[in-house]
Order: structure tokens, then sequence, then C-alpha cells
């Protein structure tokens, strides 16, 4: 074997597996979309110039999220103007927004995967076309069926967030992969937060038809935005089929112990977060607080401190060994749950103690476990992500249907305390397995338990993506390539 001080990679197997070189030496280049609209030649992939993703670019893929994510949540302070514009009844307003998040889910199953088979340039580009043009049925309609069928492949084409999060992991070099992530779904999170505000302060003052013309304002600002900065990217799997894609994704989740892994916490987490805030305006609204429903708006606020420390997260976990930083942000979430369990009900300050912290440190978690799933697979990202969002919609599911039930049945200490039980759950998946365990392996800690990501010189990293041709391979990563990765980074 070829010495570590002499070589960068070296494979346990006949074939080595790298990503960047097939794909270097396979993709033509694309001198236009559609083949019709010509691409910035500056944004034009270039195997021998790879495009430098700096942190304007970056802050870029956050604020379309940001603006692209808010197409789900306006229709949600405007049901009651709804209700009287269309003369209908609030039950019959109130499968809007249902409507809404079943065209996201299912756009995150069907179409998020296929920026592993397509171009995710021109992807990203038709979405937001086609989610503007959809928008313009919305200003102009006075049918409440046209309304919501439209309000349905609205969420289906407001996808891009969970398109533009692979591709900026792709794009990063490997020492920002966690800040790159976390930028994004800081972004993703904001635009959950400002569609509220705007949509309600707009048609508070003026009309909800307005409301959505500003979104065809905004949407088109992102369109051309994306046009004019938006890299092209190879495609990363040429021979893959759509069925393929389907196939892929369940082999990964089954074959795959960290993918398994990572689902089965992602689900917990996010069914104790969203239990969290369904449950807290049940407990500030009753008794010993009785608050109003201005007061208890105003926790939502706390909701900004998460989007705040995400991309600090990010730097920890580019630091960090992200097992280490998942393990570490999910004890911290028990804590915090505890501190509900025993005080929630009775005194107001563990309330807001409890608030902040499990907001946090559920977004440093969601990074870590993202930064984890990506390192699986430099080909799969788009469908690995779309598995982590499916599991994330699973747990919302979760939190709100079992959550509400155990509140409303046995009271806030039993659903603090069960959903205490959760965060064990995911202490107890995440020690299953350690930070630097094989891929194949579904028990263990074999590789050490080293903290940082300060890998010495000629220090092996274990890879067992389930796409490379030969199987598992190892991966030598020396002093001198992770110094010119941080000077990139830079």
């Amino acid at each position: 074997m070829t010495s570590p001080a002499k070589t960068n990679v070296c494979s346990a197997t006949t074939k080595p597996t790298l990503p960047s070189l097939s794909i270097a030496q396979t993709d033509q280049i694309f001198s236009k979309d559609f083949r019709c609209l010509p691409i910035p030649s500056r944004l034009r992939y270039s195997p021998d110039k790879p495009f430098h993703f700096g942190m304007l670019l970056n802050v870029s893929f956050g604020i379309g999220a940001t603006l692209v994510v808010a197409n789900l949540y306006y229709c949600q302070p405007i049901l009651i103007q709804l209700s009287a514009s269309f003369h209908v009844t609030y039950e019959e307003v109130a499968r809007i927004p249902t409507l809404v998040q079943a065209g996201f889910g299912i756009g995150l199953l069907f179409i998020a995967p296929l920026g592993d088979m397509l171009r995710r340039r021109q992807l990203i580009l038709l979405l937001i076309a086609l989610s503007t043009l959809l928008t313009v049925g919305l200003a102009i309609t006075n049918n409440l069926l046209v309304f919501e069928i439209t309000s349905f492949f609205i969420g289906l084409t407001s996808i891009t967030p969970q398109i533009v999060i692979p591709l900026a992991a792709d794009l990063a070099p490997s020492a920002r992969r966690g800040s790159a992530i976390s930028v994004v779904l800081s972004g993703f999170l904001l635009g959950i937060l400002l569609a509220r505000v705007l949509s309600g302060v707009v048609a508070n003052y003026t009309s909800w038809r307005i409301v959505y013309c500003v979104s065809i304002g905004i949407q088109s600002f992102v369109l051309s935005g994306a046009y004019l900065l938006l890299p092209d990217y190879p495609v990363q799997n040429r021979d893959l089929s759509y069925f393929e894609v389907f196939r892929s994704m369940a082999k990964y989740a089954v074959t795959e112990p960290l993918v398994g892994q990572i689902i089965l916490i992602n689900w917990a987490a996010s069914a104790c977060y969203t239990n969290w805030w369904v449950t807290l305006t049940f407990l500030l609204g009753g008794p010993p607080y009785n608050y109003s429903t201005v007061i208890i708006g105003l926790f939502g606020l706390v909701g900004m401190l998460g989007v705040i420390a995400m991309p600090f997260a990010g730097r920890l976990v580019d630091r960090l060994v992200p097992w280490w930083s998942a393990i570490i942000s999910t004890m911290l979430l028990l804590v915090f749950q505890t501190i509900q369990t025993g005080a929630g009900g009775t005194n107001v300050t563990a309330v807001i103690i409890s608030c902040f912290g499990l907001d946090v440190f559920r977004q440093t978690q969601s990074v870590s476990l993202s930064t984890m799933m990506f390192s699986i697979s430099e080909t799969a990202r788009s469908r690995l992500n779309a598995l982590m969002i499916l599991s994330i919609f699973l747990g919302q599911i979760t939190g709100t249907s079992v959550g509400t039930h155990v509140f409303v049945g046995y009271g806030w200490r039993a659903d603090s305390a069960l959903f205490m039980a959760m965060y064990v759950f995911q202490l107890a998946v995440f020690i299953l397995r350690g930070p630097h365990c094989p891929g194949h392996r579904w028990f263990g800690y074999e590789g050490g338990l080293y903290f940082w990501h300060n890998l010495q010189s000629g220090q092996a990293i274990a890879n067992n993506d389930p796409e490379s041709a030969g199987g598992s391979t190892l991966v030598v990563v020396t002093g001198e390539k992770r110094g010119a990765e941080g000077k990139d980074a830079r």
C-alpha cells in the first residue's frame, strides 16, 4: 500500500470511489438552460475551474430559501378574509393550509430526489417559474375550488429549498459544509416566521389579493436572482432512472445503518419539537397563566433565537465530529425538557428557559444530523435529504397527534414527561454506533472516539456508500490536503 504521506486517496478495493473525478471526466459543459436560455459564462460548469462557493452565494441561497418557503404560509393569517371573500365557512377554508402542506410533502417525495438525476440549476429555475405563475392564479380567482387546487400545486412546486440544501453541501468545501447547510436552514426557518407577519400586516391594511401580488413580485425577484447567481452543476447520476430513485432511497433506508439511525432520531426529535410548540399554546392559555393570544404569540419570537443560533451551530459542527455535536445537543435538549417537566406548569421562567434551550439545541442537532447524512454519499444527497425531511414530517404528525391527546387527557406534566422519554430514546439510538463506526456496522465503536475535526496526517475515514461500484472504500486524508481545504474555505 502506498504510504499515507505520499498519497491523498487509497482504496481497500481495486476500484476507488472518486465521484468528483468521474463527474469532471464524463459530464458535458452546458451553455444554455432548456436549450434556449443562455447561462452566464461565469456560472457554467468547468471541470478545470471548480466554482467558488463563498459567503455571498451561501447567503443568497439562504435568502432564496426564505422567500420561497414563505409560499407555504401566506394563507394562514388570512383564512378569515378568504372565508368572507369566497362566502364559505371557516371549516371549508381550513382545507387550504392542509392542501398546501400536502402538496409540499408530495413534492418532497416525488420531485426533490430528482436533484440527483437532473441538472439542479434547471430544476430550480423551472420550479420557481411554475410557483410564480400559479400564484397569479391565486391572486385573480373567485372560485374556492380553483384556489384550493392551485394552493396544492404551489406547495408541490415550493420545494426549492430542499434542492438547494444538497447543492450547498456539494459546492461548499468540506471544512465549511456544516456552516453552508446551517445558513440555508436558517433561511428556511426565517421564511416560516416572516411569511405569517408579512401576510397578516399586508392583508390588515389592504386585501388578501395584495398578499399574493406581493408574493408574485418576490418570486419574480428570486427567479431573476437564481438566473444570475445560481451556478450550473453536473448531473450526479446520469444513468439513474426515475424508478431507481425510489428503489435506491428504500435501499439506503434499509441497508445503510447510519441512514436508519438518523431517520429514527430525526423522527423522534421532530415529534418532540412539534409537540412543544403545539401544547405550549394550551399550557399558557390555561391556569395558572391564562395568558391572552397576544402574549402567547410573543413566545413565538423565541423561534428567532434558533434562526440566529443556527450559523454558529454550523461553525461548531465544522470543528467537531458531527456525531459529538449531535449527541451533546441531544443531551442538552433532555436537560431543558427536564426543566419543563419539573416546573413548566407552575413557573413561567421555567417555560422561557425551556423555550430558549429547546429551540436553539434542536437547530444545532438538525445541522449535525444533516452533515452526517450528507457525508454518506456525494451522489445521492438529494435523495438522502428527502429521507430526512420525510422523517421530519412523520415526526410532526406524531408530535401533534400524540402530544395533544396526552396533554388533553393527562395534563401538561404527563405530556412533558412522555417527550422527555423520547429524548432518552434518541440518546439510546445514538449510542448504538460510535462516531467513526464503519458504514456496514449496525453496532460498535470501531474507529475510536476522537472529538475534533483535526485528523492527523494519514488518518483513515471509513466510507461505505452503497452506490459505490467497489463497495467499501478507505479514504486517507493527509495534513497537506486538509490544510488546502481550510484555505479554500477561507
